[in-house]
Formats: structure tokens, C-alpha cells, sequence
């Protein structure tokens, strides 16, 4: 019996940690965004990660956890910062602190369809058992130059029952005020699955706040499906529907 005991630990399964939320942050990083706007981007996700309504909304789910990866995609993909679970305002902390200091490491023009799969590969290949799977999408273009079709490459992350929400950037480097018709291509083009739904940055004021937002949903779970969302609105506030 005790010959069989080192075989029976290495036979043991290993369980998966199971967490609210496994959220894959998709950064846009091609040739139109510039190092800055990197910095900006990367700044804005560390601030709202570490916010205390993101944290609450945290700790009110089931686990009080979620696992977050942040990749940047361009004509390739980039791991910025390696699947992190956050659960308290330390583990938030650590992982706004990794985000800061990496080079920019993804560039050349769009393959949002390439990012879209290597987002559900991510989610696919980990040891985390999410309640809910999510692919945190964001860019300032729907343009796809290279790779699978945005089409081909949606439909097969939500046929794996992932859901994609978008955070179009409008604009970064501009006061903000006039809208485009992105929230809306976003919404046709890129966003699916249950709750699924758009919140638009027009401007450096309203990034980290659309980016705040968009995370204290996507941890609640609970906005009506198909719907797009001004950074400042409320869930009620809907610009339009699908």
C-alpha cells in the first residue's frame, strides 16, 4: 500500500479554482493607437480595477472572486498581464502594478478576429472554472485586415458560451461631446451572448470612467441584454437597442 501512495497523489485530479467571472481584457494596440494612448489605456484599467465600487461589486458575488487577464491585440496578440484572480483590494492592486511597467508588445494593423479567438483560447486553456466567461472587447475601429473574419470568429466564441462586450473608443486624444456611429458597429458587429452590451469612450474624461463602469457590470451580471451605454449612463439610460 504504501508502493501505491506516491501513484494515487500523482493520479489525484487537480480541481480547477472556480471564480464569479473569468474575464479576458482585450486592449486595442494597433498602428492607429499611439504609445501614449497605450499608457492611457493601461492606466485606465489599473485605476477602475482597483476602484472600491469594483471591489464591492467583487465581493457581492458568490466566490467574492474573478479571474482577469489583460491582453493587447493588434496584427498579434500580447499577454500583458497572466490570468490573476482578484479577490481584495491587495490582489487589485497587484495586478494595476503589473499592468503599468511591460513595453507595448502587439502592433501593425487590425485582426480583431484572430484577438476574438485568442480571447476564448485564453478562457479555454486556464485551470479557473468561471460561473460566467467573458471577453472584454476594446478598440477604435471595426476595420479586420488579417486573419478569421469578425463573423467567423464571434460566432465561434459565443457557440463555446462566452460573451463579448465592447468598449468602443471614440475618440482619446479629444474633449469628447460628439459621437460616433462605432458604439453601433460594435453592437452589430462585435458584442454577443446573454447581457451582452456596449459602453462608448468619447474622450481621455470618460475612459477610466466608461472602463469602471463597464467592469462593475460585467462583475454584476445583471444589465439587460443588448444594450449600449454612454460612459456616465445608468442601465436604464439606454442609447439604443438592438
Amino acid at each position: 500500500m504504501r508502493h501505491l501512495l506516491p501513484l494515487l497523489l500523482v493520479a489525484a485530479p487537480l480541481h480547477a479554482q472556480e471564480v464569479d467571472l473569468e474575464l479576458v481584457l482585450l486592449a486595442d494596440a494597433s498602428g492607429s493607437i499611439t504609445q501614449s494612448e497605450i499608457e492611457f489605456q493601461r492606466l485606465g484599467y489599473a485605476t477602475a480595477i482597483t476602484d472600491p465600487a469594483v471591489l464591492n461589486a467583487i465581493r457581492s458575488n458568490l466566490t467574492g472572486s474573478i479571474a482577469v487577464t489583460y491582453v493587447e491585440w493588434a496584427a498579434n496578440q500580447a499577454i500583458v498581464v497572466d490570468w490573476t484572480v482578484i479577490d481584495s483590494a491587495e490582489s487589485a492592486a497587484g495586478f494595476a502594478a503589473a499592468l503599468l511597467p511591460p513595453p507595448r508588445l502587439a502592433s501593425g494593423r487590425n485582426a480583431i478576429g484572430a484577438a476574438l479567438l485568442e480571447g476564448k483560447r485564453l478562457i479555454e486553456d486556464n485551470s479557473i472554472t468561471g460561473l460566467r466567461r467573458v471577453i472584454d472587447f476594446s478598440g477604435d475601429s471595426t476595420g479586420n485586415f488579417s486573419g478569421p473574419s469578425i463573423a467567423e470568429a464571434r460566432a465561434e466564441v459565443l457557440a463555446a458560451g462566452i460573451t463579448i462586450n465592447g468598449l468602443p473608443i471614440v475618440c482619446l486624444d479629444c474633449s469628447g461631446g460628439e459621437r460616433s456611429e462605432l458604439a453601433q458597429d460594435y453592437e452589430r458587429q462585435i458584442i454577443g451572448g446573454p447581457g451582452a452590451f456596449v459602453v462608448a469612450a468619447d474622450g481621455n474624461a470618460s475612459f477610466a470612467e466608461a472602463v469602471r463602469r463597464k467592469l462593475i457590470l460585467e462583475i454584476a451580471g445583471d444589465l439587460p441584454p443588448d444594450a449600449i451605454l454612454p460612459a456616465m449612463a445608468t442601465p436604464g439610460t439606454l442609447l439604443a437597442d438592438r
